[in-house]
């Protein structure tokens, strides 16, 4: 979708997205310590403001300014600070070895456009930082509920690898995710990886 449909989207309601954090970045997350973290298409901004409040010093990413206005405003009422940031990820060039988590959740892109931001957010990581992304996967559409119906958009944990090539993965799987409205869970690609230190 084009920048104004997500703007448009954002603004038709006052929280497009859950308000918690992804249960599966939680689990992943837990134990790391804190440092600086970039939160790619961070939609409303319900993780880097979770991650502001564990302590890291978050860099949050989104092409949408009704998104990231929620966002700021979010941030301001939770009393953390986050830099946030409206730029499309296909312009954004992150500061390289610079953060100590790359966060990429639920951003389902083309192959192509999918192929540079994770070289990018895979450049962006310091010598022992963690990269995670999880996203709608590719057996949602015949097994699951919700995402997108293209089948280009959507990931397995094999092609995320793929894409990962100067990372050492340690995590490469589908996980299940509890849909509220839906009489069957979502199926997600989830990989975390990290940048080998030296």
């Amino acid at each position: 979708m084009k920048r104004e449909a997500w703007d448009r989207k954002y603004g038709e309601q006052e929280q497009l997205w859950s308000r918690e954090p992804n249960r599966h970045a939680v689990e992943e997350v837990r134990g790391l310590a804190p440092g600086r973290a970039l939160d790619l298409a961070c939609g409303e901004g319900r993780h880097a403001v979770w991650l502001a409040e564990l302590g890291w010093s978050v860099t949050a990413v989104d092409f949408s300014e009704v998104a990231v206005a929620k966002g700021r405003a979010r941030a301001v009422r939770e009393k953390v600070e986050i830099d946030f940031r409206t730029v499309d990820l296909l312009d954004f060039e992150p500061e390289p070895g610079a953060f100590d988590l790359v966060l990429v959740l639920f951003l389902q892109l083309p192959p192509d456009e999918r192929g540079l931001v994770l070289s990018r957010a895979e450049a962006a990581l310091a010598p022992g930082g963690t990269f995670l992304l999880i996203g709608h996967d590719l057996s949602n559409l015949a097994e699951g509920v919700g995402g997108p119906s293209d089948p280009s958009l959507l990931y397995t944990p094999g092609n995320i690898v793929a894409e990962l090539p100067r990372l050492e993965i340690e995590k490469s799987e589908r996980v299940l995710r509890e849909v509220s409205d839906a009489d069957r869970p979502a199926i997600d690609a989830l990989v975390r990886a990290r940048r080998v230190a030296g």
